[in-house]
């Protein structure tokens, strides 16, 4: 995958968020998949805070630090945006990766650049190219999970349908 791509994704994700979850109502938005997982608005909140803490310093750490990468809370958007309202959210996220995008184009990325290294707290070694991947991956992950949710609450109204529908079969 080269970097202009997954730029594409990153540069999409907003946009995409935004039209699948703008305005719904909390019967849409607080689905969420049992015990122990996140509802779409909540998955919004995760990726602002992602935004916020994680993609952009740790890339920051390999390229102008000494490559230990900050320690990042996945569940601290639980606590920090617990009460914000989901267009709040998709808007601030907007906002945020806008500004990832352009410290990103900000810092051309060579070749040589891609292959410099950090430290993951629990995978070690680690390439500016891997996370770049994973930051894509990240949020192509988290769509999935949204559609998934959302689908599952017309699991019990699809009725033989459901046997076509990959997405409520879980496969």
């Amino acid at each position: 995958m080269q970097l202009p791509d997954l730029l594409e994704v990153l540069r999409r994700t907003p946009g995409t968020l935004d039209a699948l979850l703008r305005d719904l109502g909390d019967d849409w938005t607080r689905l969420d998949e049992g015990e122990g997982t996140w509802n779409p608005r909540e998955v919004v909140a995760h990726l602002l805070h992602a935004e916020q803490t994680n993609w952009w310093p740790r890339l920051h750490a390999i390229l102008h630090g000494d490559g230990v990468f900050p320690p990042f809370d996945r569940h601290a958007h639980l606590s920090t945006h617990r009460d914000t309202p989901l267009n709040d959210l998709l808007d601030a996220f907007a906002v945020e990766r806008a500004c990832s995008l352009r410290t990103l184009e900000d810092h051309p990325l060579s070749t040589s650049t891609l292959e410099r290294t950090g430290q993951h707290p629990e995978f070690g070694t680690v390439t500016a190219a891997q996370l770049l991947a994973t930051w894509a991956a990240h949020d192509l992950d988290h769509l999935a999970q949204i559609t998934r949710t959302l689908a599952g609450g017309l699991r019990d109204d699809v009725g033989p349908w459901r046997a076509y529908l990959r997405v409520l079969r879980g496969d």
